[in-house]
């Protein structure tokens, strides 16, 4: 497991609690700043498996 791979898999972690905080005061500005971060956490973790793929060939 790489560093990509962890800090994807955190920031998309803390995305989804960014998420759920704002669905729990309304706020729709942190719902979509969560969902942005899970994203960018899903993008980065995808690179670091790439990464993997391409260190174990």
């Amino acid at each position: 497991m790489n560093t990509d791979q962890v800090k994807g898999t955190a920031k998309d972690i803390a995305g989804k609690v960014q998420e759920g905080v704002g669905k729990a005061i309304d706020s729709k500005e942190q719902q979509a700043k969560g969902l942005e971060k899970q994203v960018e956490g899903k993008g980065q973790k995808t690179l670091g498996d790439a990464k993997e793929i391409v260190k174990g060939e």
